[in-house]
């Protein structure tokens, strides 16, 4: 009994998420939720290579605190075919799922600011209702939107490895963000509308917001952040439903591996130094960034 309590208490969340995305599955089999979206057709290939992405997003997303959508998206969007607003919509939507899951496993482990995160939440449920707005009326230039984000992100991206290659000191760890309730909120806000406009905003940029507008350490950042983006990404991907911009059984099959993959992350974080963690963060920072800037300019980069 002891034992078929404690596996209960140590896997419910991967439990209750895995039966919720099999029953979302089962409607959308039914529905032709993904056809109707203009989603390419499911193969048994293609639902095998979603899970293995959704599974790297989900450790990646884990350790450094993001959803998972820098690599998801990009994944199915230049090399599975999606379109672009598809793809944006579908991965935040799959990015419930690793939020929750990776939230959850930062919760137990004491790796998260819960007062920051309330407020952080406040401030992001407000933007992203106004970014999913402002996402209908930029439909049309989503490659001039990923040029801005990638010209944005650059900076932290080259100062995240500067700091990883140990060129600065790091600040000691403590358990919760510098910071007023105000700026929590505002921060937040901000958050909110580049996660309803491009959908990976989230992770993106509270992770380097919160290192270097607060100071905050680099633990408590990665799963704080995590946190923050489960209510964003029910809102953000919710609409994006309602807006017809998900394709369903594409999302459940990332999210059947990102959940996973993000208790793995979550797990496994402290064995890594935080000029470590800076430095992965920092290099993948600056190759999505790179990427998107490409793009714009006719240019593919793998």
């Amino acid at each position: 009994m002891d034992g078929r309590i404690g596996f209960w208490q140590k896997y419910k969340v991967i439990i209750i998420l895995l039966a919720v995305i099999a029953v979302l599955a089962v409607w959308g089999h039914y529905s032709g939720e993904d056809l109707n979206n203009g989603a390419p057709e499911m193969t048994l290939l293609r639902a095998i290579l979603l899970v293995i992405v959704g599974f790297i997003a989900g450790v990646l997303g884990g350790l450094i605190g993001t959803g998972g959508c820098s690599i998801m998206l990009p994944v199915i969007h230049f090399w599975m075919g999606y379109a672009a607003p598809v793809a944006i919509g579908t991965t935040i939507f799959a990015v419930i799922f690793t939020a929750i899951s990776g939230g959850y496993g930062h919760l137990v482990r004491g790796n998260l600011d819960k007062k920051a995160v309330m407020w952080l939440c406040g401030g992001g449920i407000l933007g992203v209702i106004i970014g999913s707005w402002l996402f209908t009326l930029l439909i049309g230039h989503i490659d001039i939107l990923q040029l801005i984000l990638g010209l944005s992100f650059l900076l932290p991206a080259i100062r995240m490895i500067w700091e990883g290659l140990g060129k600065t000191k790091p600040r000691p760890e403590g358990n919760t963000i510098p910071g007023s309730k105000g700026n929590w909120a505002i921060f937040g806000f901000l958050v909110g509308i580049l996660t309803g406009i491009v959908g990976l905003g989230g992770g993106y940029a509270l992770v380097p917001g919160l290192i270097y507008l607060f100071s905050a350490p680099v633990y408590i950042t990665m799963g704080s952040s995590l946190a923050v983006m489960i209510p964003l990404a029910i809102i953000a991907g919710g609409i994006k439903f309602w807006q017809g911009f998900v394709a369903l059984n594409t999302a459940l099959f990332l999210a059947a591996g990102t959940i996973v993959g993000a208790q793995l992350g979550a797990a496994i974080i402290k064995r890594f130094k935080p000029n470590t963690l800076k430095l992965i963060f920092g290099i993948y920072f600056l190759y999505v960034s790179a990427k998107f800037i490409a793009v714009y300019f006719g240019i593919a980069i793998w």
